[in-house]
């Protein structure tokens, strides 16, 4: 990505003034709502647009209530500590009485939920990992599920101040570690390591797991004393394993006729585990399917069974790969945000059911043992992210999209989502103001300085929010008297005060910005449960029990049909083993892609580069190719019954036959703007996926459970338009005409 941004910060997508929708601006919330992502826009003055917000989130507050304001706002955070949009939004609308939020994040959120309720924290979803200084000095095997994917390698949530993956990665190599990736595609793990791949059918790595489960058990290779001593419930799950609870043994050979790894080697390969140091990786991507709650409840079961968790380079952990600095040695404390204050209203929706609840207000819903209600959503507010990306089902979402009275999009280029708002408020990219970053697991912090004045009429994230504090009456309970500067010095002495309490020196801010950076000590080598291991009841996992819980009573309380009391293996709504794959027989693999972050800098050389024909690749195994006919960079229709889009061939056999894969982020661009089930043009998965929740326990994202039929298109090209600005009509032309300009 590097240089991306500094190559397209004036591009012809940067919004460049306030804007409202044309109708909008002359009809107010009463405008025609199908016309977001059709109409054309009107530039208005900074004060006109910040009126227009400020009064739509007084009358919203007094005819609605405050739990009627729902800001999105999900997005990266590299935007910096100061200008971080989310956490302005939340302060700004925490002192305007509250708002609906939402809890958990698209990459993490079945894991966040089960995770808990299994070991008692967060801390193994990719927060705090058995280092890779302990795994490269005593782990003898690495199984990875979803592998650890190198693209990944060069970011983190907050940015990267250093980069050691690759590191890494030849130092497992140096110390002669096996590594065995179950994966659909092989490029899911570095060319740095001398890996074995297994071709595994998507969304079944649960079955495959339980197939190992099996041959420890009824070769007593497990851990009996370890399951005795550390966990609670394997007996219930061994009932399960065998059969006797439902007539079907997990064996070996049930597990091969799922997932299409032979039935020789799950049972090799669990073996091989139970006679070495093994720790198991669980990729993010494993959760983002339907069940996705399953594959992670059981590799820790798996992990529970080789009794090795809590020893150095033993166990298990959720994450590895899928940042740069998932399994780094932590800091010993890191520079937080800006505080945000208490949201009086305390509601939220978990954070993929914006749809529903959009198109559902009122209609109550599980999650995670509670039922809740959908709120009904009045002004939806989004700073700093893109929905038409991270979102599924896009037609579901562009009819959803359709239900506030008013939506206001804080953005710095012409991505989807400014394109279907009602409010457009251009904001500075990185390079244009001050600030403080630091990754939320990396040891740098770095001086985010200003290279250049802020281009056109943008402005900062925290300006906008400050500007809007002011005219709601609470503009010095925002600022507390700090502009940016004053943050950024605030947040970064709160770190030196704590450092300092462990005997740290950090220089002063002055010096800090002038260095550019300051590099933090790292904490010793770390074992994840390594306390536990070594004192269970000195020290006790946040669970009911204490324990590790490979049957949760509270989960099995809860009730529900499609996440029971034990991993389980359920199955997909969409999977190649079910009656849909006869119509749509290619399970679409929609993971994160190489050449952006998400769906940041679309427009930049070096994500264009990668494109065929203009459009997202579409990877293809040569066998399903010449099935259809299809050569490389030829033009492609995916299709299912939700959605349509074109793509470029690119054929591998990198990718197992049955699959294909079309990375996100490509920006929605469909045939006919503002239209619900129009073809996209550009190559977005979105509007392939479904949107259900992963469980009624963690209402988590199931993107990768999808399929799809692939075909030639044989017919003319239509032109691809992502990256072309709406039209902007200017009143404050020279003449003082309206004229419609491209700005």
């Amino acid at each position: 990505m590097y240089g991306a941004l500094p190559e397209i910060v004036d591009h012809a997508t940067r919004v460049r003034t306030p804007v409202v929708r044309e109708s909008y601006l002359r009809e107010g919330i009463g405008s025609k709502r199908t016309g977001r992502g059709a109409e054309s826009f009107v530039r208005v003055s900074w004060d006109r647009a910040l009126d227009i917000v400020a009064a739509e989130l007084e009358r919203v507050r007094r005819e609605h209530g405050n739990d009627a304001i729902f800001a999105g706002s999900y997005g990266w955070a590299s935007a910096g500590r100061v200008n971080h949009p989310r956490t302005l939004l939340r302060r700004l609308l925490n002192l305007h009485g509250g708002f609906t939020d939402h809890v958990l994040d698209y990459s993490r959120a079945a894991a966040m939920v089960i995770v808990p309720h299994v070991v008692g924290s967060e801390d193994p979803v990719g927060v705090k990992l058995t280092s890779w200084d302990s795994i490269i000095e005593h782990t003898q095997l690495i199984l990875s599920f979803g592998g650890m994917a190198p693209k990944n390698f060069q970011i983190d949530s907050g940015g990267m101040g250093v980069h050691r993956a690759n590191d890494w990665m030849r130092g497992v190599r140096a110390a002669g570690i096996e590594v065995v990736y179950a994966s659909p595609m092989r490029s899911d793990i570095s060319d740095l390591l001398t890996a074995s791949w297994l071709p595994i059918r998507p969304n079944t790595d649960t079955a495959m797991m339980l197939g190992m489960a099996h041959t420890l058990y009824t070769e007593e290779l497990h851990d009996r004393d370890f399951l005795s001593h550390y966990c609670v419930g394997f007996d219930i799950f061994a009932q399960y394993l065998t059969g006797e609870s439902d007539g079907i043994a997990k064996s070996p050979e049930w597990a091969a006729s799922i997932c299409e790894i032979e039935a020789g080697v799950i049972r090799n390969l669990a073996r091989h585990a139970a006679s070495r140091r093994t720790m198991i990786a669980l990729a993010y991507s494993l959760q983002r399917g339907d069940h996705g709650e399953q594959p992670i409840w059981m590799g820790i079961t798996l992990a529970a069974m080789l009794g090795q968790i809590g020893l150095p380079g033993g166990g298990f952990g959720v994450g590895y790969g899928s940042m740069g600095t998932k399994g780094m040695r932590r800091a010993p404390a890191a520079v937080r945000s800006i505080p945000t204050g208490n949201n009086p209203t305390g509601r939220f929706i978990p954070v993929s059911r914006i749809a529903d609840m959009l198109l559902s207000p009122g209609e109550a819903y599980d999650f995670n043992g509670k039922r809740y209600a959908y709120p009904d959503i009045h002004l939806l507010l989004w700073g700093g992210g893109n929905p038409f990306h991270h979102h599924q089902d896009l037609n579901k979402l562009l009819r959803a999209w359709q239900k506030p009275d008013t939506i206001v999009v804080q953005e710095i280029f012409w991505t989807p989502v400014a394109r279907h708002a009602d409010v457009v408020l251009p904001t500075c990219s990185t390079l244009e103001r001050d600030d403080v970053g630091a990754g939320w697991w990396d040891n740098v912090v770095y001086a985010m300085k200003q290279a250049i004045p802020p281009l056109n009429e943008s402005r900062s994230d925290y300006a906008i929010a400050a500007a809007l504090a002011e005219r709601l009456g609470y503009g010095a309970a925002f600022t507390e008297g700090r502009d940016e500067i004053g943050w950024a010095r605030f947040l970064y002495e709160q770190l030196t005060e704590e450092l300092a309490k462990q005997q740290v020196i950090m220089p002063d801010l002055d010096r800090f910005w002038q260095d550019g950076r300051s590099v933090l000590p790292e904490t010793p080598p770390f074992v994840l449960f390594e306390d536990f291991r070594r004192d269970p009841k000195a020290n006790p996992l946040q669970t009911p029990s204490g324990k590790i819980e490979i049957f949760s009573s509270t989960i099995a309380g809860f009730g529900y049909a499609d996440c029971p009391g034990h991993a389980t293996w359920l199955e997909p709504l969409e999977w190649l083993g079910s009656t849909q794959a006869h119509r749509h027989p290619l399970h679409l693999i929609s993971n994160q892609p190489a050449a952006r972050l998400h769906s940041q800098l679309d427009p930049s050389t070096l994500s264009l580069a990668q494109k065929i024909q203009s459009r997202e690749p579409l990877w293809i195994n040569p066998a399903d190719a010449a099935r259809r006919g299809i050569g490389e960079g030829d033009l492609l229709l995916i299709r299912n019954d939700r959605g349509s889009c074109l793509a470029g061939a690119h054929i591998t056999d990198a990718i197992r036959p049955g699959v294909v894969q079309l990375a996100t982020g490509a920006w929605y661009d469909p045939d006919e703007a503002g239209r619900v089930g129009t073809l996209d043009k550009h190559g977005n998965p979105n509007v392939l996926t479904f949107d259900k929740g992963t469980s009624k326990l963690a209402q988590g994202p199931s993107a990768h459970s999808l399929l799809v039929e692939v075909e030639r298109w044989d017919r003319p090209a239509p032109a691809v338009t992502a990256h072309e600005p709406p039209a902007i009509i200017d009143r404050e032309s020279p003449d003082g005409a309206a004229t419609r300009a491209k700005m």
